[in-house]
């Protein structure tokens, strides 16, 4: 099941994009033993100032045709680790082939866009900038593939 974080605004070089990249190939080796992967980063921006409903519309189009839709939101499910490894594993399971992680913009996620999603997750009830969630759903990508494949990287 290949898989797509689409995101609005621009990752620059830094210390974050470093451990997104780092973590995103270590997600890609785990993955692709056990049908996870690759992941692509797709990022978007409305350079016209639209808000929420003009970036949701950029949103959509960055998500692959078909694919499985999972939100990064605040009011989301706060899963535990195995528990996100199991909703990968179920999409791939069920034949999905592709699965999109969606990262709103500072004005938060449209709601329509919310609305159509297949899953909501919270990284908790704090509002995290947009730049650590990647980093955070990056690492938790790659904590599930070694879940999945029993490697010893978690350790619960």
């Amino acid at each position: 099941m290949r898989l797509a974080i689409c995101a609005v605004g621009r990752l620059r070089p830094g210390p974050e994009r470093a451990l997104v990249d780092d973590y995103l190939t270590r997600f890609d080796r785990t993955g692709r033993g056990i049908g996870l992967g690759p992941c692509a980063t797709l990022e978007v921006e409305d350079r016209k100032g639209g808000g929420s409903a003009a970036e949701g519309g950029l949103l959509r189009r960055a998500v692959p045709k078909g694919a499985r839709l999972a939100v990064l939101d605040e009011r989301g499910k706060r899963l535990t680790s195995p528990q996100f490894a199991d909703l990968l594993a179920g999409w791939r399971d069920q034949g999905v082939a592709d699965a999109a992680f969606v990262i709103g913009g500072a004005d938060g996620l449209d709601p329509a866009l919310r609305g159509a999603a297949d899953a909501s997750v919270s990284f908790g009830a704090m509002v995290w900038p947009h730049m650590l969630v990647r980093v955070m759903l990056a690492e938790q990508l790659y904590r599930a593939a070694s879940i999945l494949a029993g490697a010893p990287y978690h350790r619960a």
